[in-house]
């Protein structure tokens, strides 16, 4: 079985030496050409691979550092519920406009709000008097 391959390679490389022997040269220069292009487009799609290989790493390890970044941070509600935050500023709940609990407030409380903002703007000038 080895010997009959043998043959029919040996046999194609006498071929090929011998159109290659007999090629004119606007062929051979096309060819050439070809095989330039060839080469070519192997090294950008070789340096394609290469970086994909790269930024394929990097994107996986950024994704898992963001989610255990996003798992390790204390998560606050929004009346700001963590401890820390109810110890650090206990007046927090009370710099908004509205009151904490807008529903179960009075209604006639918004009628007046640029009066208010006023007075907690000029209350202290007006008492020093």
């Amino acid at each position: 079985m080895n010997a009959p391959d043998n043959h029919l390679e040996r046999r194609a490389r006498e071929l090929y030496r011998e159109a290659a022997r007999h090629i004119d040269p606007a062929t051979a220069d096309r060819l050439r050409a070809a095989r330039r292009k060839a080469i070519e487009s192997s090294d950008r799609s070789s340096l394609s691979r290469r970086l994909l290989q790269l930024l394929l790493p990097a994107g996986a390890f950024a994704a898992v550092a963001f989610a255990a970044l996003m798992l390790s941070s204390p998560v606050q509600g929004p009346a700001g519920n963590s401890p820390s935050s109810a110890l650090s500023s206990p007046t927090a709940e009370f710099d908004g406009d509205l009151p904490p609990d807008a529903a179960a407030a009075d209604p006639t409380l918004y009628q007046n709000m640029d009066f208010y903002g006023w007075l907690a703007r000029n209350g202290d000038s007006q008492a020093n008097r």
